[in-house]
């Protein structure tokens, strides 16, 4: 299992749009990804768990990544978040 922290930097956080993106990136992963914020933990695969988390900016939002292709996923969605939030 490998995790990481990110900080929503986007002044809207993370609204329909990104969260859309972020599923859709999430998806294509053959590993089970979460985000947990405020001890929450939802599957990033999920648009309508990923919105309820209703995360702003400055928000630090945990993600971990666990699976058989796990490394790889992970590098995928940390460059993700890095590019888009």
């Amino acid at each position: 299992m490998k995790s990481f922290q990110y900080v929503i930097k986007d002044a809207a956080g993370l609204h329909a749009r990104p969260a859309g993106l972020l599923v859709k990136c999430a998806a294509s992963c053959d590993s089970e990804i979460k985000i947990e914020l405020r001890s929450k933990s939802v599957s990033a695969k999920k648009l309508f768990a990923v919105m309820g988390l209703c995360v702003k900016q400055n928000d630090e939002i945990t993600i971990t990544v666990e699976g058989a292709n796990e490394e790889a996923d992970y590098l995928k969605i940390k460059q993700f978040c890095e590019q888009e939030f």
